[in-house]
């Protein structure tokens, strides 16, 4: 946790999740609360949010697959494979369990683009895994751009017709855009549900304890915009915004929990946000940065 003193709000909205995990490390202690199946499913992407969640620190991996739930499944890390591996997953559905599901749902060829395994000699398709899982789970979590939009997997051309997660059930999916998804992100929101249920949600699914606010209402170079002080190249310390800096419309909270366990953020290390925390990226989110003096603002 970063030690660094910091404003009070910022210190609250930090503290947020955290204060969630350990409520459910008492409540689990006392057993007052007893932890649920988790069944994660990696689809169509880059495995970018189980990697990032191993780096989680408040609570740990450990602590989430051994304390917080039974972890069912998850292609990366279970010990099982093969159809060992596939009845795990197959004989959760008639238990009570949550997914999480990274990665987008590849549609062409009726899913035949993404096979996650074979079962009684047939091929499971990441299409018919979602589908199947996604209807009987008590709550459905879509982590990272790919799940939640469809992100990097969706580009153009998009050869394998990928769609999000939310396209292909007809329920509620809780979303948790970026890309990664932050640890505590899926974190917190999980020890919500194991203590309250669902959180409270904005209107595109996301849970406002992490995305009720720009990333440029926390900006440290927010003073900079605010005087029409504007970096012309990378590696200047002012407003990133005409090098086509995303801050000011991605709705996340980076530069009160940053990221690497709170240790930093790209705007800190001079990077512009790319808004992978919207809707849209990467395809809408482009060019990433822009040498384009026209692109002017109002001073």
């Amino acid at each position: 946790m970063n030690t660094v003193k910091t404003c009070p709000e910022y210190a609250a909205r930090l503290q947020t999740a955290s204060d969630l995990f350990n409520k459910v490390k008492d409540e689990i202690k006392n057993g007052t609360l007893f932890k649920k199946n988790l069944v994660w499913l990696e689809l169509t992407g880059c495995s970018g949010n189980i990697i990032s969640l191993l780096d989680g620190a408040n609570p740990d991996f450990k602590y989430l697959i051994s304390q917080m739930t039974d972890f069912i499944y998850n292609n990366s890390l279970m010990a099982a494979e093969g159809e060992t591996a596939m009845g795990k997953l197959m004989g959760i559905t008639d238990k009570e369990y949550i997914l999480a599901v990274e990665g987008a749902v590849a549609t062409k060829n009726n899913g035949l683009y993404n096979v996650i395994g074979h079962w009684k000699g047939e091929p499971v398709t990441a299409f018919k895994a979602v589908k199947m899982l996604g209807e009987k789970a008590s709550y459905v979590i879509a982590l990272g751009a790919c799940a939640t939009h469809g992100g990097v997997s969706a580009a153009k051309p998009n050869p394998a017709g990928c769609v999000s997660v939310q396209s292909v059930l007809n329920r509620k999916v809780i979303k948790l855009p970026g890309c990664p998804c932050h640890p505590d992100w899926f974190l917190g929101t999980l020890a919500h549900i194991l203590l309250y249920g669902e959180p409270d949600l904005d209107k595109r699914d996301r849970p406002l304890l992490f995305y009720n606010s720009l990333i440029h209402d926390r900006c440290p170079r927010r003073s900079f915009f605010d005087k029409g002080i504007f970096a012309k190249k990378l590696g200047e310390s002012t407003c990133m915004f005409k090098l086509g800096c995303r801050g000011p419309v991605t709705r996340i909270d980076c530069p009160i929990r940053k990221w690497n366990q709170y240790v930093n953020w790209p705007i800190e290390d001079d990077t512009p946000c790319i808004g992978c925390a919207q809707f849209g990226f990467p395809d809408q989110m482009e060019p990433f940065i822009t040498y384009n003096t026209t692109r002017e603002v109002e001073e």
